[in-house]
């Protein structure tokens, strides 16, 4: 464990600065369910987040995802599909 308070060659007493920036970080801003008070984690740089309140996480985006849409399941596509279904059977029947 790193000493907070050290003593420099003079004697005089200082703080830690990696200890000063720690206390001087921004907070997460979670709540927990249980007690309703905030978490005291420090929040991931550039979210309002610790890493264990979900900085960072999720699943991966595009192809990489496992659950990736393509979009030939779209509501768009689904309607030009039974468009050219009609077209063709009606071409059919001609």
């Amino acid at each position: 464990m790193v000493p907070q308070i050290q003593t420099d060659q003079t004697g005089k007493v200082t703080i830690n600065p990696a200890i000063t920036a720690m206390r001087q970080s921004r907070r997460c801003h979670a709540k927990t369910k249980r007690t309703g008070l905030p978490c005291k984690a420090p929040a991931v740089t550039g979210y309002n987040v610790c890493r264990m309140h979900g900085a960072k996480g999720g699943a991966p985006s595009g192809t990489a995802n496992g659950r990736y849409v393509h979009g030939s399941r779209t509501t768009k596509h689904k309607a030009m599909m039974a468009m050219i279904r009609y077209c063709v059977t009606t071409a059919k029947e001609c």
